[in-house]
């Protein structure tokens, strides 16, 4: 009987397996782009809509704002303002700054998060530099807006929101000069 023969067999099992495995881990990146598309879960690349645009004048929330770099991206990042105190409805409108100490151009991509959580739902951002990639050119400094609006259907238990962001960079987008 030839010892070969089993161990011929077993490799051919561990390579499809291989392929079936790979394939899945290839195929959830589309998958998951389309669950989050389906439901607006992760969905930081447009703008929300405003259906009811009265103003809650009896009512005051506070926004706090928090910035962060993720990684080895070298920027700087901050709020022109760490809070602001803001009645449900109205429109409103917070300034980052973003730098680059760098000798070259960067590109990065800021992601929101919410706390506490379920704040997301009610948080509208009408305009907002996460929607796209940044880049800055060397010892660049730029300010951009956030405009949004909290729904009116914001639980009455929630007082404060935080919006974080946090900028990563785009891998490879370093340019160096030469």
């Amino acid at each position: 009987m030839n010892v070969a023969y089993p161990n011929l067999i077993t490799l051919r099992k561990l390579l499809v397996i291989s392929c079936v495995m790979f394939g899945f881990g290839y195929a959830l990146v589309p998958f998951y782009k389309k669950i989050c598309e389906v439901t607006g879960i992760n969905n930081v690349v447009k703008a929300d809509t405003v259906e009811n645009t009265q103003v809650d004048a009896a009512r005051f929330v506070t926004i706090e704002f928090d910035s962060n770099v993720r990684g080895n991206l070298p920027w700087t990042f901050r709020p022109l303002q760490v809070q602001m105190r803001i009645h449900p409805g109205e429109l409103n409108t917070v300034m980052y700054e973003i730098g680059n100490p760098t000798n070259h151009a960067i590109t990065a991509q800021a992601i929101p998060s919410y706390g506490p959580q379920l704040a997301a739902r009610y948080f509208r951002k009408l305009e907002c530099f996460c929607f796209t990639q940044q880049t800055l050119a060397p010892g660049a400094v730029k300010q951009m807006p956030v405009v949004f609006v909290i729904d009116r259907e914001l639980p009455q238990d929630v007082n404060t929101i935080t919006l974080s962001y946090s900028f990563f960079e785009i891998e490879g987008s370093a340019k160096k000069d030469g």
